[in-house]
C-alpha cells in the first residue's frame, strides 16, 4: 500500500480546491452564487442538462418516447457547462436546489412542475405518457432496479470514476476499493441478465434507460477508459444487452443532445425540434468537406 497516511482534524473546514478535474466548481455549501436566468423555448417540457450518463437517462427517455409516437414529449433542451458553474446560476438552483444536472420543468399544466433527480424525471416521464413501465406484475421489480440504479452508480462515478480517472493522484486504496465494488455490480446485472432480455423482465423500461448510460456505456468502453482495466468483457449478458440498446435509434439521438464533448458529430449543444439532429448531421458534413 502507497498512500500516505491521513489524521481526519477534530472539524474539518473547507480550504478551498481539493485538486482534481472539477475542483474549481465543488464546494460545501448549497445555494446560488449568481443571478441567472434559463431560456425559454417553444414546448413546455425544458430540460436543462448535460450529457453525462445521468443526463443521457433522460434525453434517451425524451427520444424514445417521440420515437413511440408520444407528441407531446417533444422538448427544448439546453447545455448546463458544469465546468463554468452553470449550476450554481440561480434560476436553475430554483427548479434544482442541489445544482445538480439534470433538471426538467413541466409546463403542460395550469401550475409549472419542476423534477429534479433523474430517476425521478424518468418515472414522472413514465407516469405522464403511460410508457415504458412494465404491468402491475412487475412494477416492483422495475421500481427496484431504478432504485438500486440511483444508490449504486455513485460508487462507479464518484467513487472509481474519480479515483481512476480524475483525482490528482491515483492511490492505490480507493481505486482497489472502488473496482471491488464497480465489479461486484457488473456481476449482479451480468447474473441477472442471464435469464432475461430486459432488467424487469420481457419489457424494456425505465429501469434499461436508468442503468445503461452507465454501466451499459462502461462495458461498450465509454466511460473512464476503463474497459480492459475491469475487464468489462467478461460480464457477457451486461455486453449483449448493452449492444442491443445502443443499437435503438432514439438511445443514439438521446446520447447526441446537450453533448459538448467527443467527436463533433456526435454533439448536439442544443436540441429545440426533430429536425436538429438532421441539421446537426447536414453541418459536420460540410464542414468536413
Amino acid at each position: 500500500m502507497t498512500d500516505s497516511t491521513y489524521t481526519p482534524p477534530a472539524i474539518w473546514t473547507w480550504e478551498g480546491p481539493s485538486g482534481g478535474k472539477f475542483a474549481s466548481t465543488n464546494r460545501p455549501i448549497a445555494g446560488p452564487t449568481h443571478d441567472a436566468e434559463l431560456p425559454r423555448g417553444a414546448h413546455p417540457l425544458r430540460l436543462y442538462s448535460l450529457a453525462t450518463p445521468n443526463g443521457v437517462k433522460v434525453t434517451v427517455m425524451l427520444e424514445e418516447l417521440l420515437e413511440a409516437g408520444h407528441g407531446g414529449a417533444e422538448y427544448d433542451a439546453w447545455p448546463i457547462r458544469i465546468g463554468d458553474g452553470d449550476q450554481f446560476g440561480s434560476g436553475f438552483v430554483e427548479i434544482n436546489p442541489n445544482s445538480k444536472i439534470p433538471a426538467l420543468l413541466d409546463e403542460t399544466g395550469d401550475t409549472p412542475v419542476r423534477i429534479f433527480e433523474s430517476g425521478a424525471i424518468l418515472l414522472h416521464l413514465a407516469e405522464k405518457f403511460g410508457a415504458f413501465q412494465t404491468g402491475p406484475e412487475a412494477k416492483a421489480e422495475m421500481l427496484s432496479w431504478l432504485f438500486w440504479q440511483m444508490g449504486s452508480a455513485p460508487y462507479l462515478g464518484g467513487g472509481f470514476g474519480h479515483f481512476y480517472a480524475y483525482a490528482p493522484e491515483k492511490w492505490e486504496y480507493p481505486i482497489n476499493r472502488f473496482a471491488m465494488e464497480t465489479k461486484r455490480q457488473l456481476d449482479v446485472l451480468d447474473r441477472h441478465l442471464a435469464t432475461r432480455d430486459w432488467m424487469a423482465g420481457d419489457t424494456y423500461t425505465i429501469a434499461d434507460i436508468a442503468i445503461w448510460p452507465w454501466y451499459g456505456q462502461l462495458v461498450l468502453g465509454r466511460l473512464y477508459d476503463a474497459a480492459e482495466f475491469l475487464d468489462v468483457a467478461s460480464y457477457t449478458h451486461v455486453v449483449e444487452w448493452a449492444t442491443r440498446i445502443d443499437a435503438r435509434p432514439a438511445v443514439q439521438r438521446g446520447r447526441m443532445v446537450n453533448r459538448l464533448f467527443g467527436e463533433p458529430a456526435m454533439q448536439l449543444h442544443e436540441r429545440h425540434a426533430a429536425s436538429d439532429f438532421d441539421t446537426q448531421t447536414e453541418d459536420k458534413r460540410v464542414a468536413a468537406e
